[in-house]
């Protein structure tokens, strides 16, 4: 019955971590550059854009692909460098459980 207890009471104590963690991925933000820096842009670690940089030399009507392809770049980078700081703070809340494959956060 001991054991019970102390899983219970780790269970719980992991919840409260997993909660921690929740709110420490919502408060990162991840910078995304492409194009040497060109065009720039940050996310939340809710996904969501809250700053876009694109020099002005990028301004073209005529290079208009161009201009849009670096701005997806620059997200994808962005969502890459995101992904991983939110795995680490998952990680880190989960005090080194490793879960099997397929059942990441």
């Amino acid at each position: 019955m001991k054991d019970i207890m102390g899983l219970m009471k780790q269970a719980k104590q992991m919840q409260a971590n997993m909660e921690s963690a929740k709110e420490k991925v919502a408060d990162i933000e991840a910078e995304g550059k492409s194009g040497g820096g060109l065009v720039k842009l940050t996310l939340s670690g809710g996904g969501n854009m809250s700053a876009l940089s694109i020099d002005p030399s990028m301004i073209d009507k005529d290079e208009i692909e161009v201009l849009e392809d670096l701005i997806i770049a620059a997200f994808h980078d962005a969502k890459a460098k995101l992904d991983e700081q939110s795995a680490n703070v998952m990680k880190e809340a989960m005090g080194g459980i490793e879960l099997p494959p397929g059942m990441g956060f």
